[in-house]
């Protein structure tokens, strides 16, 4: 044992041997490094939420990108058929729009002499378009307006379905 004084000159001793059981119960423990990061448990935990999660929006979403493509198309054909209404009053002149439901495309010609001007396809679509119902040919003529009022139908391979009507004024409507 060795004996101290202390600057205020109160004396103390200190022990050269190791402490009492006492002091190490009383002692403090330190971590000497912090954990960080999941376990193995928390991890399988969030996967399988995330999947029964996914599980669940994915029908939804497919449906949701089935009706988007049936509306897509539908405005497609509108713009085609509005096309050709505004092609025929600057033109002034008949436009033609022939259905071949057999190659999957719709033949816009101008004129008497019906010159092709262009070609709508949607063979690379999953759209099947029905007769339309005042048969495959649809007239504008020079003013605008339809020869005659038509409803065309579609619908893709899942049964999403979708009209479209043309009017005896020329306006497209998607139903």
């Amino acid at each position: 044992m060795a004996a101290w004084i202390t600057a205020e000159g109160k004396g103390g001793t200190t022990f050269d041997e190791a402490p009492s059981m006492n002091m190490r119960a009383t002692a403090k423990h330190t971590p000497v490094y912090e954990e960080y990061g999941f376990s193995l448990i928390e991890l399988v935990t969030i996967v399988a939420i995330v999947g029964m999660v996914a599980m669940l929006a994915v029908p939804d979403l497919l449906a949701l990108s089935r009706r988007m493509q049936t509306d897509l198309f539908a405005r497609e054909l509108a713009s085609e058929l509005r096309q050709a209404k505004q092609l025929a009053m600057t033109l002034r002149d008949r436009v033609y729009l022939t259905v071949d439901r057999e190659q999957r495309i719709i033949l816009t010609q101008v004129g008497p002499a019906r010159l092709l001007h262009h070609v709508f396809s949607y063979a690379d679509r999953a759209i099947d378009l029905d007769e339309p119902s005042a048969g495959p040919e649809l007239v504008f003529h020079p003013s605008g307006r339809s020869a005659t009022a038509t409803t065309i139908r579609f619908h893709n391979v899942q049964g999403e379905r979708g009209t479209l009507t043309v009017s005896l004024t020329g306006r497209v409507s998607i139903q």
